[in-house]
């Protein structure tokens, strides 16, 4: 019997207690690559020689959320020494019988310096509150720019470096609760390079 003790302590000290189990394998989360999308900035650039090069017209339909009936026409200016200016370059869209029917125009001017241009864009916003325009003051990107309303038209107005941009709808075409952010769009538009494929 004492043979049979000894053989249970033995068999005792041989059983243990079970080792806990083994976690799971920890299985990699693999991502997709990062891919960096460039966002194109509004910069002071050359003029262009095209009007789809400063606002494609499919981008303008998608600002205004409709087509315009009629033409995409473009009027080159000449440099104008007096004013300053080097070069000039409008955007006449849905136009019929004549330029004064577009109900949309986009337009860019250079000059000889910063000063010249923003003091352009100052001179411009005062002619038009002397005729009885008002003017407000707001955000194209990270630029300030004039927002004016007259009775016929609203136009945003502003400069960036030595180039000053214009766009304007005539009344109704934009409803005057969107009006700001649709001419702000299209202004920054105007002053992004539009990368061609």
């Amino acid at each position: 019997m004492v043979g049979l003790v000894v053989l249970a302590v033995l068999c005792s000290a041989c059983v243990s207690e079970p080792s806990p189990a083994a976690p799971p394998p920890r299985i990699p989360t693999i991502l997709p690559p990062t891919t960096i999308t460039r966002v194109p900035q509004m910069v002071d650039r050359e003029l262009p020689v095209d009007c789809e090069l400063i606002v494609p017209t499919d981008v303008l339909t998608t600002h205004l959320g409709h087509e315009l009936p009629g033409e995409l026409t473009q009027v080159v200016g000449i440099p104008e020494p007096s004013l300053g200016r080097t070069a000039k370059i409008d955007c006449y869209y849905g136009v019929g019988r004549g330029l004064a029917t577009a109900p949309v125009v986009v337009g860019l001017a250079t000059y000889v310096d910063e000063p010249t241009a923003a003091g352009r864009v100052t001179d411009s916003v005062d002619a038009e509150r002397r005729e009885g325009a008002t003017a407000t003051q707001v955000d194209v990107t990270r630029h300030k720019a004039s927002l004016v309303t007259t009775r016929d038209e609203r136009l945003l107005i502003g400069s960036l470096g030595k180039t000053t941009f214009v766009a304007r709808v005539k009344a109704g075409v934009v409803p005057d609760e969107k009006v700001g952010a649709v001419l702000a769009a299209l202004a920054q538009q105007a002053m992004t390079p539009v990368e061609e494929d």
